[in-house]
């Protein structure tokens, strides 16, 4: 196996992205686990350059990066939240916990050593822009829309739920 600059990156970005879960799992302030998320999310989008999906590389910087962070954000700050203190795990379950991820890890790892991939000359990186866009606008137009849709509904709802006044003000 030689170490090419591709995997190099496709290694390093990786990196980033399972240290940003991680930091996500671990952090206690939200703020904090939300710039982890950031961390993850851009990331993948790396790594999505490297696998020649630019067009889905600047979706994921865009939609997920930007507007899901910034809703979560919101719905974080809108929703009334109080924190009692949080309750700590005894050691025997981050031992099993720990052995559990690192069995997955070696599992996965046993898993794709050997796997052989055919490699096939494709011309799938050439004008995937134009592509994806032709089949969204053209065959998946309707879900598209309704996607949207169902985003603006769920955007709505969660401001309507934030707004409720608490019970015994008088003002429900």
């Amino acid at each position: 196996m030689t170490l090419s600059g591709e995997f190099i990156a496709f290694m390093g970005l990786a990196l980033v992205a399972i240290i940003g879960g991680v930091l996500l799992l671990n952090l206690t302030k939200v703020v904090h686990m939300v710039v982890a998320l950031i961390f993850t999310f851009v990331a993948i989008a790396g790594i999505y350059v490297v696998l020649s999906a630019e067009f889905v590389a600047a979706v994921q910087v865009l939609i997920y990066s930007g507007a899901i962070t910034i809703i979560m954000l919101f719905g974080i700050m809108l929703t009334k939240h109080d924190d009692e203190g949080e309750t700590t795990t005894g050691k025997w379950r981050k031992i099993f916990i720990f052995l559990g991820v690192m069995g997955f890890a070696v599992a996965v790892y046993i898993g794709i050593y050997d796997f052989n991939v055919v490699q096939v000359p494709t011309d799938l990186h050439v004008d995937n822009t134009l592509k994806i866009g032709e089949a969204l606008y053209s065959k998946w137009v309707i879900p598209f829309e309704l996607t949207s849709v169902l985003l603006l509904v769920a955007l709505v709802g969660s401001i309507v739920l934030a707004k409720k006044e608490k019970k015994g003000d008088g003002k429900e």
